[in-house]
């Protein structure tokens, strides 16, 4: 049996390891998680693969380093699985900025609230067009020469090398669902021209001019593989942050970039990238003549967004 002193002794160090352990909860549950943009907690940048994924890799890691050199914010890299993916990713909060293709971003904005800082500039312009290629040797010399033939796409949430394509086969009496013997996801631009190349399809969707991305490799590409068909002017993907992405780090990060765009090293790895020359500021109604060309073609952007 224990006497009063020793018993209020006890009741006292109960009480102290109770008010230390309430002391460390509240601890992890207020500040375990570290500040957005330390090592423990990177900003997650995310791209989609729409070229060659060991270069945007490459340079991927490259903008997260030059980026985080002039905030001080860790910046992670990483390329989507798909297209897809990284839209999902965002609206999970896994990832905090995407480089998103036009269609992509759209979608996002709609579903999650993502928004657009920056757009690419090629060729002086934030507007490109959508291809669709065959072989020179194929014997393909309209659209309607497309029915029964295999057709390449880039993946279902590529602008230019399905979304938009479908459009413009839609406007020229080719059911893009029905009329072709057999279509192909091929996963990036870079692929579609490939197997264009190599015929494993008579046709395939890219943006302009995807051959020259594989240039290197092929180097009689442009000779062997034509432009069938081009489509209406599409406005450029861009770099874009989840709509929880505190403002003062968004600022420093989209002039952290603006400032990249404009060195060689910085250049160079936006070319590599996605042959960006450049980066411009824009806002969501950037794409709203867009978002019109998809509705006047039956595509309900809200519906999709479910």
């Amino acid at each position: 049996m224990l006497c009063p002193k020793e018993d209020t002794m006890k009741k006292g160090w109960i009480l102290i390891l109770a008010l230390v352990i309430l002391a460390a909860l509240v601890v992890a549950g207020c500040g375990g998680k570290a500040k957005l943009g330390a090592e423990d907690n990177p900003i997650v940048m995310s791209f989609v693969p729409s070229g060659d994924t060991q270069e945007i890799i490459a340079s991927g890691d490259q903008l997260a380093k030059m980026i985080q050199d002039k905030t001080g914010y860790v910046i992670e890299a990483n390329v989507g699985t798909d297209f897809a993916a990284v839209r999902e990713a965002m609206g999970a909060g896994k990832a905090h900025i995407g480089w998103l293709n036009t269609f992509n971003y759209v979608l996002a904005h709609e579903k999650y609230g993502v928004d657009v800082a920056l757009v690419t500039v090629r060729y002086g312009s934030t507007s490109y067009k959508g291809q669709i290629i065959v072989r020179a040797d194929s014997g393909i010399n309209s659209l309607q020469d497309l029915k029964g033939k295999v057709m390449c796409w880039v993946d279902p949430n590529s602008t230019s090398g399905y979304i938009v394509p479908r459009i413009l086969l839609k406007a020229n009496g080719i059911d893009p669902d029905k009329d072709f013997a057999k279509t192909i996801e091929a996963g990036s631009h870079n692929n579609v021209v490939t197997q264009v190349y190599n015929g494993e399809c008579d046709a395939g969707a890219t943006y302009v001019d995807a051959r020259s991305s594989v240039e290197k490799d092929i180097p009689d590409v442009k000779e062997k593989v034509v432009v069938l068909e081009t489509t209406s002017d599409i406005p450029n993907d861009n770099v874009s942050f989840i709509k929880e992405f505190p403002q003062d780090m968004r600022e420093k990060i989209v002039n952290a970039l603006l400032e990249i765009a404009n060195t060689e090293e910085g250049k160079q790895a936006l070319n590599q990238l996605y042959s960006i020359e450049g980066l411009e500021p824009a806002d969501d109604s950037f794409y709203d003549g867009f978002r019109a060309m998809l509705s006047k073609a039956g595509i309900n952007i809200e519906e999709l967004a479910k």
